[in-house]
């Protein structure tokens, strides 16, 4: 049977993405967040959260509650996901949104201190029950899932633009490169890191980096499987991410308008996941959009007889949502009843 009443969700991480989920939910009539873990003061969370809002007043810190005009997070200063008793809050669902614990190791610690289901917000390590991309495959959800992904930012904007993509045309082979906004685990100065390149200033540099988006692609759009090549460019921007991907065509006669054209429709079949942009913007416009992608059609280009150049938007908060509609999904899922 499914939940009745507000979902009530944990967040581990109070990031940038912890906050925006946070702060989605509190604007939702079915969402509340009952807890939230974090290494940080909850003076210095809640200051960041005021510092983000439009409206901070609605945001208050009583103790170590944080208040909203819907619902009151306890926050818990806790670092490790074995260290969270999810139990002693009732929650539906675990948003772990550190980043840092994407392995199963990880994700079965949340379950065994009480959460019924975890839900990272990057893409894991190792192996989940599934990734589940809304606009494209949720309707594969099961009541069986406890360990999920709901992939990245990056790997969202991606699979929607080839989806959209192959619904009309068929794709050879393609490759991505993210411009993405440089990210909390750089260093703004040179700083000895986990590599070399990523050792030096995300404020100075643009940073070539890997993404691991290619080797999960398999699992959400199996037709393209080891078809397409992703990589990252971080750059010393804040806030606001580019994806430019560069496609081959089996049907040499697809032209630029051609494709504008199917994520025009893509747009209108999935309002308010994928949207379309017809003006010259940059990256800070698309800062406070909500859609997974948003298609830029002026940066569509056609080179040789098969090749095809596109660009799309997106930043965090899209992310988010998402987030917050993959735990919808699994609210209507009840969970398998445990054999006695």
């Amino acid at each position: 049977m499914a939940k009745s009443g507000p979902i009530r969700l944990g967040i581990m991480g109070f990031g940038q993405i912890g906050r925006q989920i946070y702060h989605l939910a509190a604007c939702s009539t079915d969402i509340e967040v009952v807890a939230v873990a974090d290494i940080g003061k909850p003076e210095i969370l809640h200051y960041l959260l005021a510092s983000e809002v439009t409206e901070p007043q609605l945001h208050t810190l009583e103790g170590n509650f944080l208040v909203n005009p819907r619902f009151r997070a306890r926050l818990m200063q806790i670092d490790h996901p074995e260290e969270m008793p999810w139990d002693i809050f009732a929650v539906d669902m675990v948003i772990d949104a550190t980043g840092k614990y994407r392995d199963r190791q990880s994700m079965a610690a949340h379950l065994a201190n009480g959460a019924p289901r975890v839900l990272l917000r990057t893409l894991p390590i190792d192996h989940v029950d599934r990734i589940v991309i809304p606009g494209i495959n949720e309707d594969s959800v099961t009541a069986a899932d406890r360990m999920i992904s709901a992939g990245s930012p990056t790997m969202s904007a991606l699979c929607l633009l080839l989806q959209s993509v192959s619904e009309s045309f068929e794709i050879e082979c393609g490759s991505m490169t993210t411009v993405h906004s440089y990210t909390s685990d750089q260093s703004l100065q040179d700083y000895a890191g986990s590599d070399f390149r990523r050792s030096r200033s995300a404020a100075k540099n643009i940073i070539p980096n890997t993404h691991e988006a290619s080797l999960w692609l398999g699992q959400v759009l199996p037709d393209l499987d080891d078809r397409i090549m992703t990589w990252a460019l971080n750059v010393p921007v804040q806030e606001g991410c580019l994806l430019d991907v560069t496609l081959v065509m089996k049907d040499a006669a697809i032209g630029v308008e051609d494709i504008n054209e199917v994520m025009r429709a893509a747009a209108t079949k999935r309002d308010g996941i994928v949207g379309v942009v017809e003006d010259p913007i940059v990256s800070s416009d698309v800062i406070g959009n909500s859609n997974s992608l948003l298609f830029d059609t002026k940066g569509t280009i056609k080179a040789g007889s098969n090749t095809i150049k596109m660009l799309g938007w997106y930043e965090t908060l899209g992310h988010a949502a998402r987030l917050l509609e993959v735990a919808r999904l699994y609210s209507a899922q009840a969970l398998p009843q445990e054999k006695k």
